[in-house]
């Protein structure tokens, strides 16, 4: 049958558990950045404060959708719509926003963000190009 657990009322000092003496505060910021990575297979939205602190995160991956369809506007905009309640709760009035990247959550992943009364103050895109690149490998010879 095992041994009998015998539990004592009068002793709660093993039970506590050991508290530090900081208090987790919110971090309150009236504006920020909000910076969207869009490739072809995932979108990713950043919001960080004006020095450029991340605040909060997410990506599509990170909300449950896997494979093909982290790469679509669908899954962008649910995106924006986590990321933008978490910016109401922070006290985010306004955003400037930076697009980096060529995948079809670009638009949507912004468009879902402000819908939730948050203004934009600017939109850049800041895509990378190459000029022109490294210099491809000769061609093989056999």
């Amino acid at each position: 049958m095992g041994k009998k657990r015998i539990v004592s009322k009068g002793s709660s000092d093993s039970v506590k558990k050991p508290t530090s003496g900081k208090k987790s505060t919110k971090k309150r910021i009236s504006s920020g950045v909000l910076h969207v990575q869009a490739s072809y297979n995932n979108t990713i939205v950043t919001l960080t404060d004006n020095k450029g602190n991340k605040v909060a995160s997410s990506s599509s991956g990170s909300l449950g959708f896997r494979g093909a369809k982290k790469g679509t506007p669908f899954a962008a905009a649910k995106i924006g719509e986590v990321l933008s309640e978490r910016a109401e709760q922070m006290g985010v009035q306004e955003v400037a926003v930076i697009i980096r990247g060529v995948g079809s959550g670009r638009e949507s992943a912004v468009r879902s963000f402000v819908n939730n009364g948050i203004a934009i103050s600017s939109i850049k895109d800041a895509t990378p190009v190459p000029h022109n690149g490294p210099k491809p490998p000769k061609p093989r010879r056999i």
